[in-house]
């Protein structure tokens, strides 16, 4: 059996935004000294004229940003996750948010699976801020082709963007032809009666093992890709819940207020049903390496699995 395809989620931005560059003038890429890991520095390369170090100033590279959009360009802002959403929040919320100006930032090395650096770099409450924010859109690509759609997908679209992107490379599920991806709607990834396993980012991978092992205990899960928490594709969740009665979110980030959170207002609202949130139990990460991480707070296929089946 021939070895999956891996490729880390921050590394398809980069070669995205290459991609993008070559059609679009108007594409500029901005970065907090951070180029070779964020890997926008693969756009610097080809693109040197169109890419802008603002050093170690977050904050300050959203104001830029927010005065580049007003004059007809697309900015990429670039930086880890903890960064993007944290240090700058003030920053994203009142210079990009409140005026709704159309600027996209690739937030990467998001949640645990940063590894060694440590619960000060792992972003496990980024989605949550970003939600909060009037307007923002927030896309958790699960894979390489899911991030190439993603980007070309925030360019296209008008107005913020937040991206969130990981450092751990991560198996390529998504490569088919009739894989389609469209800002604020769910992917069903596989048909299941028993419950829904809805996940996002690395997780969908960890809920499609999860799937396959519940399926020989004679448990019918089906799986669910949300790549997209805000706006979070409602009428798939609420249909999700009506077919099969149980829901399981899973994801990279803290169960308060990421897809866990957006789920249950959702079906709290319009479809009463159990709900097993999976995810960083209100705990914050440490440092260690990214699949033993992902291991211990049971973020891996077999910890989805174990997880699932005793709810079930």
């Amino acid at each position: 059996m021939s070895e999956v395809k891996k490729i880390a989620t921050r590394q398809s931005y980069g070669n995205a935004l290459v991609e993008l560059g070559k059609e679009h003038d108007n594409l500029l890429v901005l970065d907090a000294d951070l180029a070779n890991a964020t890997k926008t520095d693969t756009f610097k390369k080809v693109f040197p004229e169109r890419h802008i170090d603002c050093g170690i100033a977050e904050a300050n590279m959203m104001g830029i940003a927010a005065g580049l959009s007003t004059t007809g360009k697309v900015p990429f802002v670039s930086t880890f996750a903890m960064f993007a959403s944290g240090r700058a929040f003030e920053q994203v919320r009142n210079s990009i948010g409140y005026p709704h100006l159309n600027v996209k930032i690739g937030a990467t090395h998001a949640g645990i699976s940063v590894g060694e650096d440590g619960a000060s770099h792992q972003a496990n409450e980024d989605m949550a801020l970003m939600r909060t924010i009037p307007g923002m859109v927030i896309i958790n690509p699960s894979d390489d082709v899911e991030a190439r759609a993603a980007v070309k997908a925030a360019y296209e679209y008008e107005g913020p963007v937040y991206l969130r992107f990981g450092r751990l490379a991560v198996p390529v599920i998504n490569d088919r032809p009739d894989y389609k991806f469209e800002i604020g709607k769910g992917v069903v990834l596989k048909e299941g009666t028993d419950v829904t396993i809805i996940a996002t980012g690395l997780c969908v991978n960890s809920a499609l093992e999860a799937a396959e092992k519940l399926a020989a205990d004679g448990i019918s899960a089906q799986v669910v890709n949300i790549h997209t928490i805000k706006p979070l594709d409602e009428e798939l969740v609420v249909a999700c819940a009506k077919k099969t009665g149980k829901i399981v979110t899973v994801e990279e980030h803290s169960v308060i207020g990421g897809l866990g959170g957006a789920v249950c207002e959702t079906l709290c609202a319009k479809a009463p049903t159990p709900v097993l949130r999976i995810g960083m139990q209100d705990v914050f990460g440490e440092s260690g390496p990214a699949a033993a991480l992902l291991a211990k707070y049971k973020l891996d296929g077999d910890g989805v699995y174990e997880q699932v089946k005793a709810w079930v």
